[in-house]
């Protein structure tokens, strides 16, 4: 009989015009050209060679032997021979590296988020573990400018930054990320129980005590996790950060630690995540505060899963793309049935929005780690960091769940590999905080800053749409600005006019929206420079065929009449 031929995969660089595009209008001529063949030959690599890899990660998920032959207890987690080459070829292609060597300035970020955008969905969830790794190789980087380290901490720090940098497969290491206790993850402060004893009278060493209740990457050489510090007297102190080698660096064995079990999860199968118990591990003191502490590693792994989250939506329409050319119904391909198009165009939409607001974010990050980022583009990466987070994950499920119903009945078959694209991509909303977890982040950071951040977003929106309307002429842009300008004023009059409990209580509305306006900013922008006929469609159907600019619970606060005065 006749078989359905499935999608296939081509060079993830050459077939993704968006990505050359926004690319193309963030890094100088000269880098780009210097850059562009290492793209090419690494797309090539992430449709090809990598992706067979990848899936052999999915079909051969790590297992825990916690017992040998003789009883002995060895809690020993056993991966595939392709997630250890996932390792290799993260070092080689300079995964990391290449956002810290910074052979492209400002730039260098750019082209390290390009290459692990096309990695992500083709590296068996890899891309995990080098978020958890790139977010303590910044860490590092951090707490080594300070002049007030002890010797052994910064001779660890320093330990560790070399090999997570490095390029060498013999010399690179990964690093796990231990916060979560029974208690939870969100609240780390309240929910963290393992407490650290000093070993000895003083110096940087101590011992953990705990139970961490869900580590990723547990399979790492290091890991960066959080501890309250026990005082003489019993008394239990502040929460701080820690540094611990996984294994003894002589005998390979646990640093006194305990996999109980490793998690049944939804998704992401391909990479350990176990429970813990932490039995005197060894381990060195970082910083006493360490919830200010692990922002600058957090802040690095939510960008990481906003571009997670961008490379699952790029890897779902590549997928479409290929589909329409090789699928017929009622006699015809469905590249030539319109209302599948107008689905696919959809999910293009939603991509290349999402693209150009985490590339945005990631210009921001790269400009702040060379020292050239002003006051105010800090400030905004503060703000844009949950932001993107939070609104890209979203968009991730949505076009992973609207990528599988087109592909049919097949879409929800487990061996053609479609249905991992939803399962991988429901992690997104839920790691490095949750929607509303995110939504308060939001609020925090223009709380802290008394304003100053919400003032900074809609100053940034309206200077973005005068360059729009000032250098085209394109037909669709006068009511694009009109309308993105009349959601940054709702937006303005909501919050000045929301009580302390109405922006709390909305704020995930709050902040989607404002995802949605600063998004239709930033396409009208590249429409711009572009000026190609796809980025205006793209910017026009943004504005006003996808989701409102503004979600219906805040039209409908500004569209209630104010209480009566009594």
């Amino acid at each position: 009989g006749d078989f359905q031929d499935p999608p296939e995969l081509g060079n993830q660089f050459l077939d993704d015009p968006a990505l050359q595009s926004v690319l193309q209008r963030l890094i100088p001529n000269t880098v780009m050209k210097e850059i562009r063949p290492d793209l090419v030959r690494f797309g090539a690599r992430c449709g090809g060679e990598l992706n067979e890899q990848g899936r052999l990660c999915e079909q051969n998920p790590p297992t825990l032997v916690q017992l040998d032959g003789w009883g002995k207890r060895v809690d020993k987690i056993v991966t595939c021979d392709a997630w250890k080459k996932m390792k290799e070829t993260s070092a080689v292609e300079g995964c990391i590296a290449t956002g810290y060597e910074r052979k492209q300035g400002e730039h260098s970020r750019l082209f390290q988020f390009a290459k692990l955008l096309m990695f992500g969905p083709s590296s068996g969830l890899f891309n995990c573990p080098l978020a958890m790794t790139d977010g303590a190789a910044r860490l590092c980087e951090v707490l080594l400018q300070r002049r007030d380290l002890d010797t052994e901490v910064e001779g660890a720090l320093k330990t560790a930054w070399d090999h997570l940098t490095s390029r060498d497969v013999n010399q690179f290491w990964t690093s796990g990320q231990w916060m979560t206790e029974r208690g939870g993850g969100s609240d780390v402060a309240q929910g963290t129980r393992t407490v650290a004893v000093q070993e000895g009278t003083q110096g940087s060493v101590y011992r953990l005590y705990g139970h961490k209740w869900f580590t990723s990457a547990t399979d790492s050489d290091i890991a960066i996790t959080l501890a309250k510090i026990a005082k003489p007297g019993g008394e239990i102190g502040r929460l701080a950060c820690f540094l611990v080698r996984v294994r003894d660096e002589q005998t390979g064995q646990l640093n006194n630690i305990k996999v109980d079990r490793l998690k049944s999860k939804l998704g992401t199968r391909q990479l350990p995540t176990a429970e813990l118990q932490l039995c005197g591990t060894r381990a060195h003191l970082l910083a006493n505060n360490g919830i200010s502490s692990i922002a600058h590693l957090i802040n690095v792994t939510r960008i990481y899963n906003s571009v997670a989250a961008v490379g699952g939506m790029q890897r779902a329409l590549a997928l479409q793309r290929s589909y329409v050319h090789k699928r017929r119904v009622f006699g015809k391909l469905l590249a030539d049935t319109p209302a599948h198009m107008e689905t696919l165009r959809g999910m293009e939409v939603e991509y290349g929005g999402a693209l150009c607001l985490v590339m945005e974010v990631v210009r921001l990050m790269g400009k702040q780690e060379v020292d050239k980022a002003s006051e105010d583009e800090i400030l905004l990466l503060r703000l844009l960091t949950p932001l993107t987070k939070m609104y890209t994950g979203k968009q991730a499920v949505a076009v992973a769940s609207e990528s599988l119903e087109a592909f049919g009945g097949q879409g929800y078959i487990e061996d053609t590999d479609l249905p991992r694209l939803l399962r991988d991509a429901q992690v997104l909303p839920i790691w490095e905080g949750t929607t509303n977890v995110l939504a308060h982040d939001v609020l925090r950071v223009m709380h802290k800053s008394k304003g100053a951040a919400f003032s900074l977003f809609c100053s940034t929106v309206y200077s973005k749409l005068t360059g729009v309307n000032s250098r085209s002429g394109c037909i669709v842009v006068a009511p694009c600005v009109s309308a993105v300008q009349q959601a940054v004023k709702q937006l303005a009059t909501f919050v000045e006019q929301a009580g302390s409990s109405q922006l709390t209580r909305l704020s995930r509305y709050l902040s989607f929206a404002m995802a949605r306006v600063f998004t239709a900013c930033l396409l009208l922008e590249h429409a711009t420079w572009s000026d190609a006929k796809q980025d205006w469609d793209t910017a026009d159907r943004w504005v006003h065929c996808s989701a409102p600019l503004l979600p219906s619970p805040l039209s409908h606060f500004l569209a209630a009449p104010a209480p009566a005065k009594l």
